[in-house]
């Protein structure tokens, strides 16, 4: 963005044109203030262009609106793993799959170390004597 012109009124004519011609050479040309929405499209006839500028408004709306009616339903996005099933407010959710994660590595552990010896599962005929692990 250029500067403001701070050139005093009182100041010669000519010196007010040399900072007016500076300030016309540094200006935006009229494609980039497009670009950046200040000008409008000229290629419309000038009172056509508030209604076309309402119509690509509508248009837009109207494209999210059917975007968001065809979007999956919470329900099909957990069953797909794209969300957690959790309830838990984002800020929450991971801490409490950290949580499930211990929980889970904690009951394997238990269950780990409460295993059955072979010869109780092959006494059980769970296992049978060509099965047995410490044989191998």
């Amino acid at each position: 963005m250029s500067a403001i012109d701070e050139t005093p009124l009182s100041a010669s004519p000519h010196e007010r044109r040399n900072s007016l011609e500076k300030h016309l050479q540094t200006r935006p040309d009229m494609q980039d203030l497009k670009n950046r929405h200040i000008l409008l499209n000229t290629s419309v006839a000038p009172s056509l262009q508030a209604a076309q500028l309402e119509l690509d408004r509508q248009r837009a709306s109207d494209n999210l609106k059917k975007s968001l009616e065809k979007r999956p339903e919470r329900d099909e996005l957990v069953e797909r793993n794209i969300l957690p099933a959790s309830t838990a407010a984002p800020a929450l959710q991971a801490n409490a799959r950290e949580l499930e994660r211990h929980m889970l590595a904690d009951n394997l552990e238990h269950k780990i170390q409460n295993r059955p010896e072979p010869d109780e599962l092959i006494t059980q005929g769970i296992l049978t004597e060509d099965e047995d692990p410490r044989s191998a």
